[in-house]
């Protein structure tokens, strides 16, 4: 990589400039790892430790652990390293929640959350052509574009791998659309280069990035989505490993196994991830009503403001499916995100309390001690 950076083109500006303390330099992260970054600044790349203050942040919440994307105030030491002192204000998180699966198949989690990337003005959902029109990943769309709108970036869904789907392409295209209303959908082929264009278009032209050109997007799916294909194509080089997908069963290997940041020759940056099994929700408010709008224009007409849409009497959303304009799988979608949502929240909620319960135990029995200690 380059010995030195442009700021400016990393999307540095002078609202964040404000935002740095004193004695300190600014550098954006483009990979973590354990307990240090790979930080860009203006004199170079540096492999950088995190500091006591982020440490003890990050102890705390691990949601301020530094990530892929974040700005990051950099301390220089006697010896002429840096350390990472401050992580800088976040303009957007892509924040998943800690759910999985328990032994009984039900949800299990500590309602701490992670995150991907930060700093993004794009989220692009890349789904493969091939697996795109089924039911389950129709949801995971959904439950990904959920996350986007909730992150604060603008989400796109990218329909990868058209060339593999012999027929049907224009319907799938309706489908996804239909279950991302307001999102820009294309079907994107890197090896072709088809729809690349309109994929730099989004970077290039994001709003709230510091100057023209200085977009930031990550790119999240399933593994075999693609992803890594995409931003070498968009790299114009090989910048990150590929794979086939297995011909047994149609799905990718995990090839990119860390989130790592790339400028791109044309403007922009764009953040690879690994390939994404399950990503829980995480401290939602609108992300689930944007993504499921066209629910909430039709609960509009329901007789009852608080009708839940399961049998209450002059619902128009249960009506809008017995007649076919919207589809049973989208309702139960919804009220699966909603029911994950409320969960999770809750989840949060508790996890809160014990931290505080436990952060007062500790000064009361700090103040016994200090009081017995008294001559």
């Amino acid at each position: 990589m380059s010995s030195s950076f442009d700021l400016s083109s990393l999307g540095w500006h002078d609202g964040l400039q404000a935002l740095l303390p004193g004695g300190t330099v600014p550098g954006r992260v483009a990979r973590v790892h354990r307990g240090a970054a790979e930080v860009l600044a203006a004199d170079g790349e540096h492999h950088v430790r995190f500091g006591a203050q982020v440490r003890r942040a990050a102890a705390d919440d691990p949601i301020a652990l530094p990530c892929v994307g974040d700005w990051a105030a950099l301390h220089r030491l006697d010896e002429g390293r840096y350390e990472l002192a401050e992580v800088l204000p976040r303009t957007t998180a892509f924040v998943r929640g800690g759910v999985s699966r328990d032994s009984r198949g039900g949800l299990s989690g500590d309602g701490q959350g992670q995150v991907l990337a930060a700093n993004v003005d794009v989220v692009f959902v890349a789904e493969p052509a091939m697996h795109a029109s089924d039911f389950a990943d129709l949801g995971r769309i959904e439950r990904l574009v959920a996350l986007a709108w909730e992150s604060g970036a603008r989400p796109v869904v990218l329909i990868t791998k058209p060339d593999l789907l012999d027929l049907g392409l224009d319907d799938l295209l309706t489908d996804v659309s239909a279950a991302a209303p307001g999102v820009a959908v294309h079907p994107v082929c890197s090896p072709t280069g088809e729809g690349l264009d309109l994929v730099r278009a989004h970077l290039t032209g994001s709003p709230g990035s510091g100057s023209p050109g200085s977009g930031t997007a990550v790119v999240l799916g399933p593994s075999g989505a693609g992803k890594s294909t995409l931003v070498n194509a968009l790299a114009g080089t090989d910048v990150m490993a590929t794979q086939q997908v297995r011909a047994a069963d149609g799905r990718g290997r995990h090839t990119t196994v860390h989130r790592e940041m790339i400028m791109l020759p044309g403007g922009g940056l764009i953040i690879d991830t690994p390939g994404i099994r399950r990503v829980g929700l995480y401290d939602m408010s609108d992300g689930v009503d944007l993504v499921f709008s066209d629910i909430e224009d039709l609960a509009e007409n329901c007789r009852f403001s608080d009708c839940a849409h399961t049998a209450e009497p002059g619902c128009a959303v249960l009506a809008a499916v017995e007649s076919g304009e919207l589809p049973e799988r989208r309702l139960d979608s919804w009220r699966r995100l909603r029911r994950e949502a409320r969960w999770m929240a809750t989840r949060t909620d508790a996890r809160l309390r014990s931290e505080e319960s436990r952060k007062w135990k500790i000064i009361h029995k700090e103040m016994r001690r200090s009081g017995r200690n008294r001559p």
